[in-house]
């Protein structure tokens, strides 16, 4: 049996998938996260960014500082269930 490293449980995806994609030319966090779904789950990335990070560091050799992160969408706060149901009836 195959060894395999979860890297992402939201979307499934393991370390060898994402490595393959860095090798096929997906090697920056924003065309990583379009090509394999990472970081795009219901955690929106709070369980698997800082290893995409990492292994994006270690296959690239930049720095986190030169990868970046994604670009957060909004709402960046949380919006409480009852502000959206005020226009229901």
């Amino acid at each position: 049996m195959v060894n395999r490293r979860i890297v992402c449980r939201c979307e499934d995806i393991t370390e060898e998938e994402i490595i393959h994609a860095i090798e096929e030319g997906f090697d920056n966090i924003e065309s990583l996260k379009r090509y394999t779904g990472v970081t795009t789950g219901s955690c929106q990335g709070k369980g698997c960014l800082m290893h995409v990070l990492r292994i994006l560091s270690q296959k690239t050799g930049k720095s986190l500082d030169e990868i970046g992160i994604t670009t957060q969408r909004p709402p960046v706060n949380p919006v409480p269930l009852y502000i959206l149901m005020e226009g229901e009836e």
